[in-house]
């Protein structure tokens, strides 16, 4: 596989098993030995797996409710619309109703997806042909404005697992395409990084959930150390962490950055991102209530092509220590496992 952005392809898929265990199934194991010209073209490969998986199982259908002009009543009956139809000397009658069809969100929005991409550039003819291939079984949907969907607003159940992996990479694909080329500040490298950073933080709290489970790897909320019975703000943000893991001595809070550069430069410096380093501090302040010194935090930079990059620690007055990592991940993949099971060594 080619690199997109610094980033082995291979690497990118191989972090997005981790992330999303339902890649793990036999329908994608040989994906890492193929090739592919960019993450689009690995999407798509992706996607056209899992919605053929899909298929097999059969499209999700769900009631959606329908106003007609019939002639025998079915439903109920919309007043407003069948006094229309006598004005209009029309024998029919307007009524509302439900129907169980495969034309709902969650369908219209693979379509629209697989639409996209057969069009792309960026995806092979061959795996154009054969997304086109799928369409096929969904003549009975339309097509939606991907660009207007409102995808924190998607409901699943725990029959959705599925749907919910599909949608993840059709969000991604969104974010690609249709995103990033509209006029004014939206630029794409600016959203690759956020779709990355996305991707980033998941691997690595999947990584540690999975082979860590003894130290409980969740993204936990911190509490704010204050006295809420004397404090009058109500407004007050929720801090939440990207990993926190509990050690039998220690707790570590980890926060996974990725930017196309992770420093920055203030009054002709090199410095550490001010904005990252005040956030850690905080989650470590507020989580050691009693300032016993035992909570550890640590900024995770995806690596860049910088001449320098963050490393080193800070220890605070308490004994509490902040970690500046960098995560390589232009190695190959065991190279990286190496490197996320080091960052934690010092503390097992």
């Amino acid at each position: 596989m080619t690199s997109d952005k610094g980033i082995l392809i291979r690497n990118i898929y191989y972090m997005l098993t981790y992330a999303f265990q339902d890649l793990r199934q036999n329908n994608y194991d040989d994906i890492a030995g193929e090739e592919f010209d960019n993450i689009l073209d690995l999407f798509a490969e992706i996607l056209f797996r899992g919605v053929s998986f899909q298929l097999k199982r059969g499209l999700h259908k769900e009631y959606v409710p329908v106003t007609d002009d019939i002639a025998t009543i079915k439903g109920k009956i919309n007043l407003d619309g069948t006094i229309r139809l006598r004005l209009q000397r029309r024998k029919l009658v307007s009524c509302e109703f439900d129907i169980f069809t495969e034309d709902n969100l969650h369908n219209q929005i693979i379509k629209s997806t697989l639409s996209l991409l057969a069009s792309s550039a960026e995806v092979t003819t061959a795996r154009k042909r054969r997304l086109r291939s799928l369409l096929l079984f969904f003549s009975n949907v339309i097509e939606c404005d991907l660009k207007s969907t409102k995808w924190s607003n998607i409901k699943y159940d725990r029959n959705f697992s599925t749907y919910r992996m599909l949608h993840h990479f059709c969000y991604f694909v969104v974010k690609r395409l249709l995103l990033t080329i509209q006029s004014g500040p939206y630029k794409t490298k600016n959203f690759d990084e956020e779709l990355m950073s996305r991707l980033f933080e998941k691997f690595v709290l999947s990584y540690y959930r999975k082979h860590y489970p003894q130290f409980s790897a969740r993204s936990a909320k911190v509490e704010w150390n204050i006295d809420k019975e004397k404090s009058t703000l109500s407004l007050i943000p929720e801090m939440r962490t990207d990993i926190m893991l509990t050690f039998p001595e220690r707790t570590l809070i980890i926060d996974t950055k990725y930017y196309g550069q992770s420093m920055q430069l203030y009054m002709d410096k090199t410095t550490v991102r001010s904005n990252n380093l005040f956030q850690i501090n905080s989650y470590v302040l507020h989580e050691d209530k009693t300032h016993s010194g035992n909570v550890d935090g640590m900024l995770l930079y995806a690596k860049t092509e910088e001449p320098i990059c963050p490393d080193g620690l800070m220890k605070l007055n308490d004994g509490n220590i902040i970690y500046f990592r960098n995560l390589d991940l232009n190695q190959d993949f065991g190279s990286i496992k190496h490197q996320l099971d080091s960052l934690i060594s010092s503390f097992i």
